[in-house]
């Protein structure tokens, strides 16, 4: 083997696949996307700094409700970091379960997670002991802590849209106000007039788009943690009904 091929031999080792490397599971990558999604906000948010677009939006909106929407969106976005964070969780724990259904070991079961899923599948355990295989109730109580905080960041979503109507709804009372103190039209005062009735126009425009825009960015979101619950649910659904009849018997 020649020396260039000595040097170019551990380079192609790191391009092979390794089988050793576990695959990412969706509530890890839900977290991953997160992070990413809040530093192309924080970027984005820098360049209009920088722009001094947010001394425009101060400004151009005297009732503070675009700000009162970006405060809204931006308490709702971190707050769907911690629950990507909580989920990514749940994830790890219902693995932990599904490696101990594989492996029919009973003793190997987690212990003390203080997770909706570890919480699930000992209950289930508990019944199955006592001879009750009626798993409805329990399968209710996991779906709605997976999806009950999530239906509470959907109203909060919604009110970034009302918020944007109530700015509209002032803008053009503004607007209308406006023009009923309007006594006689000079032309030579024409320029002053129509800059005096942009004022409620603008603000009308502006608080609509920003509720438009904060209430599709944190739609978005809310979709993929709606999307990682259901994934999560649907696992431990079919390990309850499946993988986990075998640790009961093992149990006993």
């Amino acid at each position: 083997m020649t020396d260039a091929a000595r040097r170019l031999f551990p380079l192609s080792r790191l391009f092979q696949p390794r089988a050793t490397v576990s695959p990412t599971s969706g509530a890890d990558r839900l977290f991953l996307q997160w992070l990413c999604f809040v530093g192309l906000l924080i970027f984005a948010s820098f360049l209009m700094w920088r722009a001094n677009i947010w001394g425009v939006l101060v400004a151009a909106d005297p009732t503070g409700i675009t700000l009162m929407i970006i405060a809204v969106f931006a308490g709702a976005t971190l707050w769907v970091g911690l629950r990507a964070w909580a989920l990514m969780h749940e994830r790890h724990s219902l693995d932990a379960w599904k490696l101990a259904a594989s492996a029919y070991a009973p003793a190997t079961l987690p212990e003390n997670a203080a997770t909706a899923v570890h919480a699930y599948f000992s209950a289930l355990l508990n019944k199955s002991r006592r001879h009750d295989y009626d798993n409805a109730q329990l399968t209710e109580v996991l779906a709605e802590r997976l999806h009950g905080p999530s239906e509470s960041a959907w109203w909060v979503n919604g009110i970034q849209i009302k918020l944007g109507l109530l700015g509209k709804v002032i803008g053009f009372s503004i607007l209308a106000i406006e023009i009923s103190q309007i006594q006689n039209f000079d032309a030579s005062q024409s320029q002053t007039l129509l800059k005096t009735l942009t004022g409620g126009l603008g603000i009308a425009l502006l608080t609509t788009a920003v509720g438009l825009v904060a209430n599709m960015l944190l739609g978005i979101q809310l979709v993929r943690l709606d999307r990682c619950g259901d994934g999560i649910l649907a696992d431990s659904l079919e390990l309850a009904e499946t993988q986990l009849v075998t640790l009961t018997h093992q149990d006993r």
